[in-house]
């Protein structure tokens, strides 16, 4: 029994790895940054979309507010795929077959994919905007990945590779021409199949923002880097340095060429318009300037010494509570703005909420990731 105690510690220990964590809460930050935004200041970008041209910002602050958050979407992909591989091998090694492992992620995308229909879209539906009867958020997209890539844990890293290659060029190949944007008629179900699974859109009915197939790119990545964790974890995050640099510097190239990569063309020749990109669905220049963001911040964060990672522990905290964090974190902001600024405020002026909200969620956070660390209640809480 004390053996047994002993390799769940272990296993839990090297999960919780502090990078990740501290990548994750990170960009949680900048996530609720984007909510508080929407809900207490209602100056929420419209949206990078693949069709209707790109939002136009009036001031370089307004920018960098929306643009720091588009490190979020693809980070949670890309991190649930390493926190999947990660768990995977800890379960194996505690006598979980790969069949357990799988109906565990199966049960937790369904979770998720139930917590988007049924409790996060009435927080959307408090934003007062209008909100569609079905809307497929983030957790549906997160869901649905899970359920997914589970069948893909035990796949060679040659094989991840390519699976993630052709999502990431392939996908792009299927976005329509930006002209038919708000063409669709909806007269045949296949329409509603291609928002949930391919790109953007839909109708008061439905709408999609986050289709499931230009997103799984991202998990697969994650599952092959969960590997090179494993084998070398030293040089897993030197290589995301590498690798995060790479990206960058393609994004660039493709960029500046503006062609095939982009969705959509630049609108103008300043720098804001160099750096805003389709999000939706993600534009191969999206994923690699964003991707590239966040590579670099896993490997300066698994650079820290001891005395930097606990100056920067508050972010793991967050980042170990990500689902909790999701779900209050929309209740909260929507009930603060309906409350104490129902006619929205100035950009800045938004940023002291979005502090406090941060401050009242992070003893919920911390309290949340106690909790993990007891076996029974870790029992329920895993799928969360």
């Amino acid at each position: 029994m004390e053996i047994a105690q002993t390799d769940e510690k272990k296993a839990e220990t090297f999960s919780r790895l502090f990078a990740v964590d501290a990548l994750r809460g990170l960009i949680i930050i900048f996530m609720a940054l984007d909510h508080a935004n929407m809900f207490i200041a209602h100056k929420h970008s419209p949206g990078e979309y693949w069709g209707s041209g790109f939002p136009i910002y009036h001031d370089s602050f307004a920018f960098i507010t929306r643009f720091v958050t588009h490190l979020s979407a693809p980070g949670f992909f890309f991190l649930m795929g390493v926190g999947m591989l990660l768990f995977a091998n800890a379960r194996q090694d505690r006598g979980w077959g790969k069949w357990a492992v799988i109906r565990h992620f199966l049960i937790r995308g369904v979770i998720l994919i139930a917590i988007q229909l049924l409790v996060v879209n009435r927080a959307w539906e408090l934003s007062g905007d209008g909100w569609p009867s079905i809307y497929v958020g983030v957790l549906f997209a997160l869901g649905s990945a899970m359920i997914l890539s589970s069948l893909l844990l035990w796949l060679k890293p040659i094989y991840l590779l390519v699976v993630a290659l052709v999502l990431f060029i392939g996908t792009e190949f299927l976005v329509p021409a930006p002209e038919l944007w708000g063409t669709f008629q909806f007269n045949n179900p296949i329409d509603y199949v291609k928002f949930v699974w391919v790109f953007p859109g839909g109708n008061a009915n439905l709408w999609s923002n986050y289709p499931i197939l230009p997103w799984l790119e991202l998990v697969v990545f994650g599952i092959l880097f969960g590997q090179w964790i494993l084998k070398d974890q030293k040089q897993a995050y030197s290589s995301a340095l590498k690798i995060g640099s790479g990206f960058l510097l393609a994004f660039l190239l493709i960029r500046y060429l503006d062609g095939f990569g982009n969705i959509l063309p630049r609108m103008g020749n300043t720098w804001i318009d160099f750096l805003n990109l389709v999000k939706y669905p993600p534009s191969i220049t999206f994923t690699l300037l964003t991707m590239g963001l966040n590579l670099l911040l896993l490997g300066l964060f698994a650079q820290m010494n001891a005395k930097l990672q606990s100056f920067f522990s508050p972010l793991a905290v967050f980042g170990r509570a990500p689902l909790l964090f999701y779900i209050v974190h929309l209740f909260l902001y929507a009930g603060l703005g309906l409350w104490l600024t129902p006619d929205g405020t100035s950009l800045l002026a938004m940023y002291p909420y979005w502090i406090l909200g941060l401050l009242l969620l992070f003893p919920l956070c911390l309290f949340y990731g106690r909790m993990r660390q007891h076996p029974q209640a870790n029992r329920i809480l895993r799928y969360f």
